[in-house]
């Protein structure tokens, strides 16, 4: 069975069409055009064992992986990874569940297989500013980067460098810039000819900057990242095209968002804006959400500005914050992810980025999950009985094959033709 078949009605919709000119652009491989759809790549996963020596990085709970000290809510589905570690859970037969690396190469291939598989066109590979700037950090985020940087050739996808700078200080602009500078000589990310499967945006490579602007006390402020724009946008720094990362209410500065009139400024000495939805809604709040996309879509068009929205399929930190007020957003059998794409593309995006490919301490990875999970004191979410395990990542690819074909959208949410055992 071909993995796009599928069973749906199709209901013609109206997809809005704020640039007439931008529309008739057709998607390029490796190149921010419409039809383009990737996912964040945290790769932060560690196993006390893996030879990193960060023990169970985003795992743990209270300094050890455990029934009742997790820090993920899902489980991945383990059938297809060439390294498995034991761990301390057991499933309802006894059998020990098994957990992957980030840090394994094997790893990295696999997941880069899958977006293949499912025409997911690629990731963004989060640089941690906190992460790297520490020897243990960088090496281990050196190590996924050189693997996804590999694994991207070998199935030809595209991959982009995004620097996520929550927690960082105003130390922080100086270790991007010179991470970006040891980065373009040592894969020259920058140069087509030099390595050709790198995110480019009207000719330039696309560098994206993530944590713009949001109002919950961060010790960086818009100066700071000012200074990073201006870098990546010189000669020293690859004359880079910028993608930044920023609060959900941006537009009107509301909310998230800090008030200040250089927020705009900044915005505008970028390329592309990209709000952060995940968390902000739930499925029964989003049709009152769903313009905000439109109107942030006119604003680009009007200050000629490419738009990246965010869709998530689901969101839960339970096990590790259980007495947190908001710490589950329901799947429900994937009709909430369906929304949010349906939305995104009929309020005129046309690129999307998916949070997460791999995040299941947040409970959003689109990656394959479990359906058996372990039992015991720390309670995981299995796949719905009713889909595979694989359908976030179907669904994903879905979406990204009518963008690219511009086709009728389906009001229902597709669905596989058949459900494995």
């Amino acid at each position: 069975m071909s993995i796009f078949s599928s069973c749906f009605g199709y209901a013609q919709i109206n997809i809005k069409d704020n640039n007439k000119k931008q529309n008739l652009e057709k998607f390029t491989k490796h190149t921010l055009s419409p039809g383009l759809i990737m996912a964040g790549y945290q790769g932060w996963f560690n196993t006390a064992d893996d030879g990193a020596e960060r023990g169970w990085r985003h795992l743990a709970k209270e300094g050890k992986f455990a029934p009742g000290h997790s820090s993920v809510d899902l489980w991945p589905d383990m059938s297809e990874y060439t390294k498995q570690y034991n761990t301390d859970f057991r499933y309802q037969d006894g059998s020990v569940a098994t957990m992957f690396s980030s840090y394994d190469q094997s790893t990295v291939e696999l997941h880069f297989k899958w977006m293949k598989d499912y025409k997911i066109d690629g990731v963004f590979m989060q640089r941690f500013v906190n992460e790297i700037k520490s020897p243990s950090g960088k090496r281990h985020f050196d190590n996924v980067l050189q693997s996804a940087t590999k694994a991207a050739l070998k199935f030809d996808r595209t991959i982009a460098i995004m620097y996520d700078m929550s927690g960082m200080n105003a130390t922080g602009a100086e270790v991007i810039i010179e991470d970006w500078k040891k980065l373009m000589t040592q894969y020259g990310y920058n140069k087509r000819s030099k390595y050709p499967n790198y995110l480019f945006n009207n000719g330039k490579p696309l560098v994206a900057i993530w944590g713009v602007g949001f109002n919950d006390k961060r010790n960086y402020n818009l100066d700071d990242v000012q200074r990073i724009i201006q870098f990546l946008k010189s000669d020293e720094g690859g004359n880079c095209s910028v993608l930044l990362g920023v609060p959900t209410y941006w537009r009107e500065q509301g909310n998230d968002c800090v008030k200040d009139e250089k927020m705009h400024q900044i915005i505008q000495m970028a390329d592309v804006v990209h709000p952060w939805f995940v968390a902000r809604f739930k499925e029964e709040g989003y049709e009152k959400f769903k313009p905000i996309i439109g109107k942030d879509k006119e604003w680009c068009d009007a200050h000629n500005l490419k738009y990246m929205p965010v869709v998530f399929p689901g969101f839960s930190w339970n096990n590790l914050y259980p007495d947190s007020k908001n710490s589950f957003i329901a799947r429900n059998h994937g009709e909430f992810f369906w929304k949010q794409l349906h939305g995104a593309i009929s309020q005129g995006a046309e690129m999307i980025y998916v949070a997460m490919f791999d995040e299941i301490d947040e409970g959003t990875a689109i990656f394959k999950t479990a359906k058996n999970v372990p039992v015991g004191q720390s309670k995981f979410i299995a796949v719905d009985a009713d889909l595979q395990s694989d359908y976030y990542l179907w669904l994903t690819g879905k979406a990204g094959e009518i963008l690219k074909k511009k086709s009728e959208l389906p009001q229902e949410r597709p669905t596989q033709k058949s459900v494995s055992n």
